[in-house]
């Protein structure tokens, strides 16, 4: 890849975790000078020492090719005034009824606002974090403005843009992303953010601009969107599993090529997890309430995620027996990823353990973070060869690749058939031919 070169000023990141770090490493190495910042001293520290300070696909590489043009500090306001454009990265929390919480952000709004009342010239600062409509131009504007001393869309510029990525292909996603959305202050703020993007994204994308209400709803629409059609090839599964000769992926495969529907998304396995999809769901559910209106898909889509997990749950227990050693393979929610958060595997993990089953669990990167909220309560298996050659029932919980090539010395030869129950349709050809093989979304009595 080279370089992009010639860009205009440079960037500042504030917030240095799962999506900030990989996103300024993804600028850096595309040519432009980027600062990080952070309140974690460890993040900062990794970041000036070119190690990656968090868990992501390619960012070692990624710091490496930027590092000459990438460094970090625990100073927001010193970060603000070294740059052109200020991407504002931080957590915005679910807050119990739906909706997320501003705190993180207005926190760093007053330093990026002192920040701005020193600045020349026309700064623009970007909001990323996924907030509600509503707040970009009202809580946050009204923080920078009064912390600045300036005015948006005349002094500096404000915008809202989100970022469509998944955690294991983060830097992926960004450089390529599908569209670009933006919320703007004004159309030249919309212009800087919209010419920054086509310079350092490899793809060219489509760049949507529209006031800061719009964009904001756009974002959580995407994801909800999105979580219906998951919800849906689901339910294809469900009928599939009943209806003699049927088979969800030939269903879905088919009924993708239709350009109304498309491919993606469209699997038919467990529910979604991850730190985005449930809570948007829930997040367009409480808009809808609050304006007086019905968001029953979103809210009928987050119900039917949630039943996935206790319907898998009756699946293993109508296949245990007394002593049955159930193995589950996969407790990040998606491959890739350390996250576990609303995984099915360690969601069903919990629901086996209440039952007093007896577990062993394995993922190739979330055993740590697993073990931080399972304590001691399943065995911790050393790799998925050690979890199937152990287990009675096997559940394929996550995708990943290599539970798709268990070695035949883990399976074979046992003196009781194991039962491999199969959410993701991966496993081997040999490995079903060993087993009481039961794949979700396909009917086995045909």
């Amino acid at each position: 890849m080279k370089d992009v070169k010639n860009i205009p000023g440079s960037v500042a990141v504030i917030g240095l975790g799962k999506l900030g770090s990989p996103m300024a490493a993804s600028i850096s190495a595309r040519g432009t000078a980027v600062i990080g910042a952070d309140l974690d001293v460890g993040k900062v520290e990794a970041i000036n020492r070119g190690e990656p300070p968090v868990n992501e696909t390619n960012l070692a590489d990624y710091i490496r090719r930027g590092r000459a043009r990438l460094r970090a500090t625990t100073d927001i306001e010193a970060a603000v005034s070294d740059a052109e454009i200020i991407f504002i990265i931080v957590p915005t929390p679910s807050e119990p009824h739906g909706g997320f919480s501003l705190r993180h952000v207005l926190s760093a709004c007053e330093a990026i606002g002192r920040g701005l009342k020193k600045k020349k010239g026309f700064p623009v600062a970007v909001i990323t974090s996924t907030v509600m409509p509503g707040s970009t131009g009202g809580p946050i504007r009204e923080s920078l403005e009064k912390h600045s001393g300036k005015k948006a869309g005349r002094d500096f510029g404000l915008c809202y843009s989100p970022e469509f990525i998944a955690l294991g292909s983060v830097i992926h996603d960004f450089l390529n992303p599908d569209f670009i959305l933006v919320g703007e202050s004004d159309p030249r703020s919309g212009e800087i953010l919209d010419a920054f993007y086509q310079a350092v994204c490899q793809n060219h994308p489509h760049v949507a601009r529209m006031n800061y209400v719009n964009a904001e709803l756009s974002k959580l629409a995407v994801n909800t969107y999105v979580t219906t059609k998951i919800t849906y090839a689901n339910m294809l599964a469900h009928i599939c599993e009943r209806l003699p000769g049927a088979d969800v992926d030939v269903v879905t495969e088919a009924i993708g090529h239709d350009t109304r529907i498309g491919a993606k998304y469209l699997k038919g396995a467990l529910g979604y997890g991850g730190p985005c999809f449930p809570r948007d769901n829930l997040a367009m559910g409480r808009l809808a309430r609050d304006l007086g209106a019905q968001a029953a898909l979103a809210e009928t889509t987050d119900r039917e995620n949630r039943s996935e997990v206790q319907r898998l749950a009756e699946l293993v227990k109508q296949h245990a027996r007394p002593g049955s050693k159930i193995g589950i393979l996969g407790l990040s929610y998606k491959p890739d990823t350390e996250v576990i958060e609303e995984s099915q595997g360690i969601l069903l993990a919990k629901k086996l353990m209440d039952e007093e089953l007896e577990l062993l669990v394995y993922d190739p990167m979330a055993l740590e973070a697993a073990r931080m909220v399972l304590g001691e309560g399943p065995s911790f298996a050393a790799s998925a060869e050690d979890c199937v050659r152990q287990s009675d029932i096997v559940v394929i919980t996550t995708p990943w690749k290599e539970f798709s090539s268990i070695p035949e010395r883990a399976y074979s030869g046992r003196r009781t058939r194991q039962v491999l129950i199969d959410a993701w349709r991966i496993a081997s050809a040999e490995w079903r031919g060993n087993t009481l093989y039961i794949p979700v979304g396909v009917n086995i009595t045909s």
